[in-house]
């Protein structure tokens, strides 16, 4: 039986959709402007759609509405939250929704109910169910783009056009190919990989096993989606529709942050007391120091008053 297991963490929240002792889905909630949004927003710049909503956060609507003016206020819906790139982070996109009341777009926690499926919230004190599902192994496929499957391997690479997945493994290259096309597929939903997306599988001169690697890609990945056919390079794109982040552009965006999160976390369900002292590197202490809520909330959960001091080896 499939069921989702929800973490409300120290600076992010976690989910992961379990069946049959493995995760087939993994998330991870930041705080932030949320896709579903619906805002009151002011038009800052007319020539990019800029605006700002009253929270402070700013987005690009397209299209306008029809004779705005710049400064004026309406209503918009948040299409996809903002996206970190490096140099140039994305804005989130909006859309008009003049007649619409303003609200709060779902949370990690009402999207995942709303799947249908049963959700079992996780706390500190319990056995790591995350854990036993592979809930690092995850995370480190996220962050090294590394993902193995039985008849080969993939390589994921984040561009700001799109996501790139690389097919390596030895022959038959048109059975690795198909093996693959799965594999994709499952690594799209377990690390909710949307937007464009390209897969560099090896080149296949028969025209009937490129069609089987495309119909492959039909079979195993949820709808909807769009894609082109193999071409005789082997290259093959997807396009779905992009709410937010995936995991790897997540992690990628702020490594420190996402690091020192999984260190809390870790600190957290360590059994009481807590420790007075812990050891941290000095990049995730310095990323700890623009964060005091984190500190606090821990010590709120923990009850105790552990001091982050700087590995002295790592200062070397």
């Amino acid at each position: 039986m499939a069921e989702w297991l929800y973490e409300a963490g120290i600076g992010e929240n976690r989910a992961a959709l379990v069946a049959r002792g493995s995760i087939r889905k993994a998330r991870i909630e930041l705080p932030g402007l949320r896709s579903g949004t619906i805002g009151k927003v002011r038009l800052i710049d007319k020539s990019t759609g800029k605006v700002m909503l009253e929270s402070g956060e700013e987005a690009l609507c397209d299209p306008l509405p029809p004779r705005v003016t710049q400064g004026a206020s309406f209503i918009v819906r948040i299409v996809r939250e903002s996206i970190a790139e490096r140099g140039r982070p994305k804005l989130a996109k909006a859309v008009p929704a003049l007649d619409a009341v303003p609200a709060a777009g779902p949370d990690l926690l009402a999207r995942i109910a709303a799947s249908g499926l049963p959700v079992r919230q996780l706390r500190a004190h319990e056995p790591d169910a995350l854990e036993d599902a592979g809930w690092s192994e995850v995370l480190e496929e996220a962050r090294t783009g590394e993902i193995a499957f039985a008849t080969g391997a993939l390589r994921v690479a984040l561009t700001p056009a799109m996501t790139l997945f690389d097919v390596d493994g030895g022959p038959p290259l048109g059975a690795l190919s198909v093996d693959a096309a799965h594999a994709v597929a499952a690594a799209m939903e377990r690390l909710g990989i949307a937007g464009s997306v390209g897969v560099d599988f090896p080149t296949l001169a028969n025209k009937g096993e490129r069609n089987a690697v495309a119909e492959a890609i039909d079979a195993a990945l949820p709808q909807p989606f769009e894609r082109t056919a193999m071409n005789g390079f082997g290259f093959l794109q997807i396009v779905r529709r992009k709410a937010r982040m995936s995991l790897p552009e997540l992690l990628a965006a702020d490594p420190a942050g996402a690091a020192l999160r999984a260190e809390l976390r870790r600190l957290e369900r360590l059994p009481p007391p807590a420790p007075d002292t812990h050891i941290l590197h000095p990049a995730l202490l310095r990323r700890l120091e623009r964060e005091p809520e984190w500190i606090a909330e821990l010590h709120r959960r923990t009850g105790g008053r552990t001091r982050f001091v700087a590995d002295l080896v790592e200062l070397k």
